[in-house]
């Protein structure tokens, strides 16, 4: 599938020859500005963790962060060409997805890779989560 919308971005979500991805876009190309946010975690605008030891509400307050720091680009969701997930967990990324799901559109999909690691810089973290975007001219 590829999404011609009217947008400054084009989704592949299957290449020629690549099996179809499930939760995620292959490919995804424009023109613009180019936006990196750095990987953020549950933590509320005082540094204190929200929702310790809670998948969901840490994918919530981690997407809520991204949002905010989308914004001050000038950015938004729509614009978003590549996330990275860090979890301590794998089984942490449907809650991810969830968190996700609530803000970007299923024709919308990022590229996303996902990497379970050892630790975060805090233990009552269970995941980071960057981001990669594209703003039109």
């Amino acid at each position: 599938m590829t999404d011609h919308s009217g947008s400054h971005l084009t989704r592949i979500s299957a290449p020629e020859g690549v099996s179809p991805g499930a939760h995620y876009s292959h490919v995804v190309l424009g023109t613009g500005r180019f936006v990196a946010v750095s990987g953020q975690c549950a933590l509320d605008e005082n540094g204190a963790v929200v929702g310790e030891g809670d998948a969901r509400a840490q994918a919530r307050q981690v997407f809520e962060n991204l949002r905010r720091c989308l914004a001050a680009a000038g950015a938004g969701f729509d614009d978003v060409v590549k996330l990275t997930y860090f979890v301590t967990d794998v089984a942490h990324l449907p809650a991810l997805r969830e968190a996700r799901e609530a803000v970007i559109p299923a024709d919308r999909l990022p590229a996303s890779s996902a990497v379970q690691v050892s630790a975060l810089f805090r233990p009552e973290l269970l995941m980071e989560v960057e981001a990669f975007a594209v703003l039109a001219e």
